[in-house]
């Protein structure tokens, strides 16, 4: 027995290639931009025996200071046990450290420590030229008008800031 449900067609060029129609197009084209993008940017952290998810815990401490696992999570777009797994790395290497929060006992802060701080450092010297052949194929002044319409999309709330 079948449903009736019209039939309908699928749209053709779901793809995320210019010019797709597709509703879903856009997530696809940032999808391979993300891949593309990571892949990288994971040139410049490799040397430094850390991952993109090691990074990323460590921009969050350099820009809010001591953070609760909690909230590295949300942040980072992680969960309780793959933040765990993160920071474990970052204490094992030295580059953050866990500590207690006043008034509640069961709560962390994580901290970045000054070796974390100098492979940060070191890592973003080393994204530099990376980051410039990502972005090689852009017209002058595209750059920064990506970054600014990803920022729009990412953060809609906060006016694009």
């Amino acid at each position: 027995m079948t449903a009736d449900v019209p039939h309908k067609t699928v749209a053709a060029g779901a793809t995320g290639r210019p010019g797709d129609a597709s509703p879903f197009a856009l997530g696809l084209l940032l999808r391979q931009a993300h891949w593309r993008a990571a892949s990288v940017m994971s040139e410049a952290v490799r040397p430094h025996g850390i991952e993109l998810r090691h990074l990323a815990v460590l921009i969050e401490l350099v820009n809010h200071g001591p953070t609760v696992q909690r909230d590295l999570a949300t942040a980072t777009g992680s969960d309780k046990a793959g933040i765990m797994r993160v920071v474990d790395d970052l204490e094992r290497k030295g580059l953050a450290v866990r500590n207690t929060v006043p008034g509640d006992r069961r709560a962390r802060a994580v901290e970045i420590t000054p070796q974390g701080m100098e492979l940060f450092e070191a890592a973003h010297v080393a994204a530099e030229p990376l980051a410039e052949r990502l972005v090689a194929g852009l017209e002058p002044g595209e750059p920064e008008q990506l970054t600014a319409l990803l920022t729009k999309l990412a953060y809609p709330g906060d006016g694009g800031t």
